[in-house]
């Protein structure tokens, strides 16, 4: 049966307040070691804070010996009523910058609120000095993450670390789902245009589109995820590509083939004009953003390839 914190005895308050400094501490560690690769600052950030826990761990731990001497019961925060469930980030594989800085929040938070609660309920009044002492040391600070991030990430180092971040959206999300939609979004106008203009029958184009799309997701996929285990290249999960670039194949795919589901075929055909132009527009705004492609080559590339393959499939389509 879990204990409430009502029940807990001033001796069992320090032990549990000096178990959560040392798990704090291990997980902050954790946190530095598993960023230090990309994100050396942040990991600075983590390593100090590991130390400013091992710090109030040592206040705790000689405050317990004076008044209780050194037999010191176990109980930890799963022993007790109140606490947050954490979810185990720091086991993760390919830990986020974002959410490890949330967690230490989070953590911080609930500690700065054990120390209020425990102070409150301190008979000794060197226990609850030392406990209300470490409860202001937390509520000073939205949270000791925000506090040491201010000395020790300096701009340059901030500046890196987004210019870090931004490359690895890049090379794992942004690359294989832009190569997935301009292959569904180019390669797929070609066969349904000329499916539409040779047939004239839109639910029979649909189902042409529907099926070019599909088989170009899955054919894109499987091509992205055995290109290459992104151990080398820094290119993430191979599976993860795979399923962007697959997904956005189908998207750029589907979207000039939903439209032949309107009955009349002149109708259904200008809407899906109307959403090629927009699909080529789109990648060609997405590469000048994120790949760093000036805008009037990547019309040219895109816009303007887009539309021969438009025109090549009418043609076809129509003779």
């Amino acid at each position: 049966m879990l204990k409430r914190f009502d029940e807990l005895t001033e001796p069992e308050v320090l032990a549990l307040a000096i178990a959560n400094e040392e798990e704090d501490s291990r997980i902050y560690l954790t946190f530095a070691n598993r960023l230090r690769p990309q994100f050396p600052g942040s990991a600075k950030v983590f390593d100090d804070m590991a130390v400013e826990e091992q710090g109030h761990r040592h206040s705790l731990l000689a405050l317990y010996e004076r008044k209780f001497g050194k037999d010191m019961p176990y109980i930890t925060r799963a022993d007790v009523r109140g606490f947050l469930k954490r979810r185990p980030v720091w086991l993760m594989e390919g830990l986020r910058l974002d959410v490890a800085r949330r967690q230490a929040e989070m953590m911080e938070f609930e500690a700065s609120q054990f120390y209020a609660r425990s102070a409150e309920r301190a008979r000794d009044v060197d226990v609850r000095k030392l406990l209300g002492d470490l409860a202001e040391i937390e509520k000073k600070h939205e949270s000791l993450a925000a506090k040491l991030g201010e000395t020790a990430l300096t701009t340059d180092v901030k500046a890196e670390e987004e210019a870090t971040r931004k490359r690895i959206l890049v090379l794992q999300i942004v690359q294989p789902g832009l190569a997935g939609l301009i292959d569904g979004s180019v390669s797929t106008l070609a066969p349904i245009f000329a499916a539409a203009f040779a047939t004239q029958n839109t639910w029979e184009t649909f189902l042409i589109g529907l099926a070019a799309s599909i088989g170009a997701g899955i054919s894109m996929g499987l091509t992205e995820a055995m290109s290459d285990d992104g151990a080398i290249t820094g290119r993430g999960s191979p599976w993860l590509r795979g399923v962007v670039c697959g997904v956005m194949t189908t998207v750029g795919g589907l979207g000039h083939t939903l439209p032949y589901l309107i009955p009349d075929f002149w109708t259904a055909t200008a809407v899906a004009g109307v959403i090629v132009i927009i699909e080529l527009w789109a990648i060609a705004w997405i590469r000048w953003k994120y790949m760093e492609t000036p805008f009037g080559r990547a019309v040219v590339q895109i816009v303007l390839g887009g539309l021969l393959v438009l025109a090549a499939g009418i043609f076809i389509g129509a003779s």
